[in-house]
C-alpha cells in the first residue's frame, strides 16, 4: 500500500537513527524551529520597546501570543511554498492571532522586518540550543577519554600502520589522541555557541523600513541602528556589526565546527569499529538489550553506537559543503542560495547532536581487553619490534646492512612459521651482537613503547578537565 504523496507524514528520524529519540532532534522540530520564529518576532517588539517604538501593551500581546500550538505547522509549510519560505505565512498566520487577542497590537507584529531577519535570527537560536547540548556531551566524552588514557597508560597493544602491525603503542596514548580531537572541539563549539550573531537588516541590508517606523512614531530614522543591541540581547546572541544577509560566515562557522565535531567523534568510532572486529577483539562496545542485533544471524552483536557515530561523520561534510557553497550570495538578498541553507543546517545539527549524545555512552562504556591485546601482539612473532634491533645493531653493522638482515630474518620467519627469536639466534652476523638475553629484552613489545606514557601525561595536563583531577575508569581521581 502506497502513501498518499499529499498525506501528511512525520519526521521522526526512522532513516535517520544517528539522532533519532536524542535531545538535539528535540531541539531541532519544526516545532522548534517554528518558536525559535516566534521568539524572534517577540525580539524585535522588545527591541522597539526598548528604544521607545512600540507599546508595552502591544509587546505583551504579541509575547503572550508566539505559542506554537496556536499555528499549524504543516499548513504553514504548506503556504510557505508560495514565497519560497516560511516567514511571509508564518507572519500573516501570527498576526490574525495577535489580532483576535488585540487589534492595536497586530500593527506591531514583524514592523519594518523582512522575512530573512526572522529566519536567519531563528537560526542562530535553533543552532545555540543545540549547540550547547552538543558541549554538555563532548565534556562527558572528554572526561571519559581522559580517564581511560590514564587508567591505560601502561595497556600496550599494536600500533597499526596503513592497516599493518607497526610498533608497539598504548591504549592510553590512542585515547590521548581521541581525548585531543574531542577537545579541540569542544573548545570550538563553546567559543562559537557565544559568537552566534542576530540579524536585523530590513529588506536590503539598509534597516530603511525600521528607520521609517521610527520616524512616524517620532523618532529619527537614523535610530533605527540602536534596535540591533536590544534585539540582539533579547534573543541571547551576539550584536552584529551589519546585516550578514550575504555575508555568510555565521552559517559558514556552524558548518565547519559541527564538521569538526563528527570528524572528531568519527575518528574514535572508526577505531574502536576496529578494534573490536572479530580477529582482532580488543575492545567492545557496552552491551544492552538489543543493541547491536542482527535480523538474520544471532549470535552477531554489532558495533552499533560506533556505527551511529561514522555515519553521521560521513554525512554532516556533505551538508557543510551546502553550507559553505552559499556563500556565493548575490546582490543583498540571493534567490535560491541562503533557501538552500535550511535543511542542510538542521540536518547538521541534528547529526551532530546525535553523534555527541551517542559518542557519551560509546566512552563511558568502552569495554577494554587487555589479555586480547597482548596476544595480538604476538601474532607477528616478534616482528612489531624490528625497528628497535634496527636501533640496536646500527653501531656494529650500519643502519642500512642492519635493516637488510632484519628484513630478511622477517621473511624467513614468517616463510618458515618460526619465531623471529630463533632466526635471529642462528644468524652468524647477528647472533654475537644479541645474547640471548638481550634480544629477548629487545623483543620484548612491553618495553618498545617509547615516550608514550609522558605523552599521555601532555595530554591529560592539556586537554583534561581544567582545575580538576583526572577522573580514572574505576571513579577515583589521580
Amino acid at each position: 500500500m502506497s502513501v498518499n504523496a499529499l498525506s501528511v507524514g512525520t519526521d521522526a528520524g526512522l532513516l535517520a537513527p544517528t539522532w533519532a529519540d536524542t535531545p538535539a532532534a528535540a531541539e531541532a522540530t519544526d516545532e522548534a524551529w517554528l518558536q525559535a520564529m516566534l521568539d524572534a518576532e517577540v525580539a524585535l517588539a522588545r527591541a522597539q520597546y526598548a528604544v521607545g517604538l512600540t507599546p508595552a501593551a502591544a509587546v505583551e500581546a504579541i509575547a503572550a501570543a508566539a505559542r506554537t500550538y496556536r499555528l499549524d505547522p504543516v499548513a504553514l509549510a504548506r503556504a510557505a511554498r508560495a514565497a519560497a519560505n516560511p516567514v511571509v505565512a508564518l507572519v500573516t498566520a501570527f498576526t490574525e492571532v495577535v489580532a483576535a487577542q488585540d487589534p492595536a497590537a497586530a500593527e506591531y507584529v514583524h514592523r519594518g522586518s523582512t522575512s530573512q531577519d526572522i529566519l536567519d535570527s531563528a537560526a542562530m537560536l535553533v543552532a545555540r540550543r543545540v549547540l550547547a547540548l552538543i558541549a554538555a556531551d563532548l565534556e562527558r566524552v572528554r572526561a571519559a577519554l581522559a580517564a581511560l588514557a590514564d587508567t591505560h597508560r601502561h595497556t600496550v597493544l599494536a600500533g597499526r600502520t596503513l592497516t599493518q602491525h607497526a610498533v608497539p603503542t598504548t591504549l592510553g596514548l590512542k585515547a590521548a589522541g581521541w581525548l585531543q580531537l574531542v577537545a579541540d572541539a569542544l573548545a570550538r563549539v563553546r567559543a562559537l555557541a557565544s559568537a552566534l550573531p542576530a540579524q536585523l537588516g530590513g529588506a536590503a541590508g539598509t534597516l530603511a523600513a525600521y528607520g521609517e517606523y521610527a520616524a512616524l512614531d517620532g523618532g529619527k530614522s537614523e535610530d533605527a541602528v540602536d534596535l540591533l543591541g536590544p534585539f540582539a540581547r533579547a534573543l541571547d546572541l551576539a550584536e552584529p556589526v551589519l546585516p550578514w544577509h550575504t555575508a555568510r560566515t555565521p552559517v559558514v562557522d556552524l558548518g565547519a565546527a559541527l564538521q569538526l565535531v563528527t570528524g572528531a567523534l568519527g575518528k574514535f568510532a572508526l577505531d574502536v569499529q576496529t578494534l573490536s572486529r572479530t580477529e582482532i577483539g580488543e575492545v567492545s562496545e557496552p552491551a544492552a538489550a538489543g543493541r547491536g542485533a542482527s535480523s538474520a544471524m544471532p549470535q552477531k552483536r554489532n558495533p552499533a553506537l560506533a556505527t551511529l557515530i561514522v555515519s553521521a561523520a560521513r554525512q554532516v561534510p556533505a551538508h557543510a559543503l551546502v553550507l559553505a557553497q552559499s556563500m556565493l550570495a548575490e546582490d543583498e538578498r540571493p534567490a535560491g542560495a541562503w533557501h538552500a541553507e535550511w535543511q542542510p543546517l538542521r540536518e547538521a545539527l541534528r547529526l551532530t547532536g546525535g553523534a555527541a549524545h551517542t559518542a557519551v555512552e560509546l566512552a563511558e562504556g568502552l569495554v577494554v581487553h587487555p589479555n586480547r591485546m597482548l596476544a595480538n601482539l604476538e601474532l607477528t612473532g616478534g616482528a612489531l619490534v624490528t625497528e628497535r634491533l634496527t636501533v640496536a645493531l646500527a653501531p656494529t653493522l650500519g643502519r642500512t646492512r642492519a635493516k637488510k638482515l632484519l628484513s630478511a630474518a622477517t621473511a624467513e620467519a614468517e616463510a618458515g612459521g618460526r619465531p623471529l627469536a630463533e632466526v635471529l639466534s642462528a644468524h652468524p652476523d647477528l647472533a654475537a651482537g644479541l645474547p640471548p638475553d638481550r634480544l629477548a629484552n629487545l623483543l620484548d613489545p612491553v618495553r618498545y613503547t617509547g615516550a608514550a606514557d609522558a605523552l599521555v601525561e601532555r595530554a591529560l595536563r592539556r586537554y583534561g578537565d581544567a582545575g580538576t583531577a583526572v577522573p580514572t575508569r574505576d571513579g577515583s581521581a589521580r
